[in-house]
């Protein structure tokens, strides 16, 4: 719980932000800030030219409080990813806002982005069930600022929502990170909670040499995205918005301006609630506005499947209707191509969603209820042939007679866009993964795409949170010239790094 805090104060931390006292990064290392691409997010917190890979643990326990939570961070290197050059955080590592709490659930949601265009990616943390003060799961979250020696806890800032601590409203369920406009030259954050998204826009970066300190530069604005706000944005006119309970963010370029798009995703309310929709905002040099909502949801994931340029935005619809309405699927991807109109076409005329169940073609497996086949999508290109491939968890499929083992599913990605062939599947039952399939393991709850030795091919991280009765596993599938292989796959959880792992639900949450 954390307590004394006012809403002038949180405000007045959030004009701080940009304040890290961080040198800029040497300019051959530096990664490039203010990402708008899907495939350029980058994930270096320690400006090395390998990408690092942030997992949530939102259960674990931290000096003795159940479900404080903590996150693991593994640099990259020309090898990838190991548990040995890598670091636990919570909110007990020292110069960490706050202190564990139970029931805080500290990285149920984590993203990256450059917020203070230094060069060195930062990490975002989530901790929906943070109490300030008497208001239970009002929310909060954390920033970690990158830095020549990777992620460090010194500086480091809390978030709290604009819009007030509100009692349930877990705020920071989840996040994203971009450059939607010019207002700034680092990424802009987003956060959901339970009533809207908000847009938090840091400041500009410091001039080479320039030491930031607690006074300055400010941050230009930051303002939340709620219903009114979206509706209006830009002065354009633009389309209801659908009544929605918002679960996730996805961000790219999907009309190739310079500017990162914003979909946020979630579920219907109202007469018809469950239903799969998301809110598709288009970023500009000096706005961000609504254009439409689309059909699909609420998982949300971005990248080029055909390799034009343009981003291409995918849906998951793990537990709903399918798009006829008429019967319960095992869950439900659809498709949307970019290109220079954005998603389908900025006016809301274009054409609909390619859709794909387990029962398109050549796709492995049959659609049941409950697979929740679309539980989470991630988009990397695995064999290096310039086209993004898909990997989509089915946490509740069950294999032989174990229930909710969970499966993940890879398709391939084409000129012509996605497609069913040469598309693959793996369990903890497939040849030379490691383990066994048990029930409630959930294997692909999150899957991943992330090329952390920098080899242009994409390896897989498949998590099972709830592996060994909700301690939490992730494996790791290798990228050969092929694609991906199950030959030399590995797994490590919380213990790997010898850090709390029972209960800890390891693998809840993977940076994008």
């Amino acid at each position: 719980m954390r307590k004394h805090r006012s809403a002038a104060l949180a405000a007045a931390t959030l004009l701080l932000l940009a304040g890290a006292g961080i040198a800029t990064a040497p300019a051959a290392w530096a990664g490039v800030s203010g990402g708008t691409r899907a495939d350029d997010r980058n994930h270096d917190f320690d400006g090395d030219g390998f990408d690092d890979v942030l997992v949530g643990a939102p259960g674990a326990t931290v000096g003795g409080k159940r479900g404080a939570g903590l996150v693991t961070v593994q640099y990259g290197s020309p090898n990838g990813i190991g548990t040995r050059a890598a670091t636990i955080v919570s909110q007990d590592t020292r110069g960490v806002p706050g202190g564990a709490e139970a029931g805080d659930s500290f990285g149920a949601a984590v993203a990256t982005g450059d917020l203070d265009g230094d060069g060195y990616d930062d990490a975002v943390i989530g901790a929906p069930g943070e109490d300030i003060g008497t208001r239970a799961d009002a929310g909060g979250v954390i920033v970690l600022w990158g830095s020549p020696h990777g992620l460090v806890g010194t500086d480091s800032r809390w978030v709290d929502s604009l819009l007030g601590p509100v009692a349930g409203n877990r705020f920071g369920s989840a996040l994203g990170a971009a450059r939607f406009t010019a207002e700034t030259s680092g990424d802009q954050l987003i956060v959901l909670d339970r009533r809207a998204a908000e847009r938090h826009l840091f400041g500009a970066a410091a001039r080479p040499g320039e030491r930031r300190t607690a006074t300055g530069p400010r941050a230009h604005s930051a303002e939340p995205l709620n219903r009114a706000a979206l509706a209006g944005s830009g002065g354009r006119a633009a389309a209801p918005l659908r009544d929605l309970v918002a679960k996730s963010v996805t961000t790219g370029d999907y009309d190739k301006n310079g500017y990162a798009d914003l979909v946020i995703g979630g579920v219907t309310t109202g007469a018809e609630p469950g239903h799969g929709w998301s809110w598709y905002l288009a970023g500009h040099s000096d706005y961000l506005t609504h254009l439409r909502d689309l059909r699909g949801g609420p998982v949300t994931a971005s990248g080029d499947i055909d390799g034009d340029g343009y981003d291409d935005l995918v849906t998951g619809e793990p537990h709903s209707p399918d798009d006829g309405g008429e019967s319960m699927t095992g869950g439900l991807v659809g498709v949307y191509r970019g290109g220079r109109s954005g998603l389908a076409g900025a006016t809301g005329v274009g054409t609909p969603p390619q859709w794909w169940t387990q029962n398109s073609a050549g796709v492995p497996g049959v659609s049941e209820r409950g697979d929740g086949w679309g539980a989470d999508l991630s988009l990397g290109d695995t064999n290096r042939d310039g086209y993004a491939d898909l990997a989509i968890g089915a946490p509740g499929e069950d294999i032989g007679t174990v229930a909710d083992a969970g499966m993940v599913t890879v398709l391939r990605g084409t000129a012509r866009g996605l497609t069913g062939a040469g598309a693959a599947s793996c369990t903890q039952d497939s040849p030379s993964v490691p383990g066994g399939v048990e029930r409630g393991d959930r294997f692909g709850g999150q899957v991943r795409l992330v090329d952390p030795d920098a080899d242009g091919r994409f390896s897989l991280l498949a998590a099972a949170p709830g592996e060994n009765t909700a301690d939490g596993h992730v494996w790791v599938f290798p990228a050969r010239t092929g694609g991906l292989t199950a030959t030399g796959s590995w797994s490590f959880g919380v213990a790997s790094f010898g850090g709390p792992y029972a209960d800890a639900r390891y693998g809840s949450a993977i940076d994008e």
